[in-house]
């Protein structure tokens, strides 16, 4: 799940920069994605957040509905985008880098931070030690819109390079399967009801 909407979403490329709280908008919509999460016929059995102050805020009213505590997980942090932290979309956008984000992902590293391909790797070795712990169960993994749609690309077997064709949308839930021998995308960017994906 990605957290909910904060001040600065759709102007500004946060990163891991520490301080950034959910907006109004953003705390309301964790709300109604617990309600939409707990009413699950089988609900999930532990909430997993990255540190930062977004994804942990809107993870709790999960937990507290589930009666869970959250779990912080740094595999599920953010791709670190170095020396392009806290910049204005609007400006990156502007930038040579910028459409060879877009084309092709596979091959950028961010300066002084992350590729998209090591971003991948951490979100998939993540997941997947929490599957192993959890087998059979839901969990609930509250990250970012990057590493979202790069677990999504990997999953559904989508090259890195088009994983941002891919929409994540603050809120939204994606769910996986993965196992040892299967790998199926249930949902991406899900904001409505969750009653389909038979979790009963």
């Amino acid at each position: 799940m990605r957290h909910g909407r904060t001040p600065t979403t759709g102007k500004v490329l946060p990163g891991r920069a520490p301080g950034l709280h959910l907006s109004a908008d953003g705390v309301a919509q964790a709300e109604a994605a617990a309600e939409r999460i707990s009413a699950l016929g089988r609900p999930p059995v532990a909430v997993y957040a990255s540190p930062l102050e977004r994804t942990m805020e809107t993870a709790k009213p999960i937990a507290r509905r589930l009666g869970l505590r959250v779990r912080t997980e740094r595999g599920l942090l953010e791709c670190d985008v170095g020396a392009w932290t806290g910049a204005s979309l609007r400006v990156l956008r502007r930038r040579r880098e910028w459409r060879k984000i877009q084309a092709f992902p596979a091959a950028f590293r961010f300066p002084e931070g992350e590729s998209f391909a090591e971003m991948q790797a951490r979100i998939l070795t993540t997941i997947d030690r929490l599957a192993q712990v959890h087998q059979g169960e839901t969990f609930v993994a509250v990250s970012h819109a990057d590493p979202i749609r790069a677990a999504v690309a990997a999953t559904a077997g989508v090259p890195l390079d088009l994983f941002q064709r891919l929409v994540v949308s603050p809120c939204s839930v994606t769910a996986l399967v993965r196992g040892d021998s299967s790998a199926h995308v249930l949902c991406v960017n899900v904001t409505a009801s969750l009653a389909e994906l038979g979790l009963s």
